[in-house]
């Protein structure tokens, strides 16, 4: 699976440790950013990774910032993103299953490598459900066209 990594200084240090960990599951991974603890904006690399998943570039997103909320703000402006903050791997997985996410924010100061990990993984090996679930991830995209109300 091709997956777009992004973060921010606050995520440096725990985006450098998934995206190994990705490409040792044998992931392709495309990392946008960014590549020190020098201070950045969070919305140029969450929106860069979040438009590689939109146009197909990318099958999923897996962005990190201090807190997972900046990051998971702006991948939700792009069009056709989902992106879940989750702070576990149920919800993680969760999300997948109900929500078609096809992108993951973390925590990078809140979270662990080894918890990120397991929140990784659940994250990439869960499949959306579909049936009951599909219709509402049709009125979530009707939203974000103005289609709705």
């Amino acid at each position: 699976m091709r997956i777009a990594v992004g973060s921010d200084h606050a995520g440096y240090a725990l985006k450098e440790q998934v995206r190994p960990l990705l490409e040792q599951a044998g992931h392709d991974v495309v990392d946008v950013g960014t590549d020190s603890e020098e201070s950045t904006d969070y919305p140029l690399h969450a929106e860069a990774a979040a438009r590689l998943v939109a146009d197909g570039k990318a099958e999923r997103g897996v962005l990190v910032c201090g807190s997972g909320v900046g990051v998971s703000i702006v991948a939700n402006k792009v069009e056709g993103i989902r992106a879940v903050n989750a702070h576990d791997p149920d919800e993680a997985e969760m999300s997948r299953r109900h929500n078609d996410a096809n992108v993951l924010a973390l925590a990078g100061r809140r979270l662990t490598g080894e918890e990120a990990r397991a929140i990784v993984e659940r994250f990439l090996a869960a499949e959306f459900e579909g049936g009951r679930h599909q219709r509402r991830v049709d009125q979530i995209s009707s939203v974000e066209r103005g289609e709705s109300g």
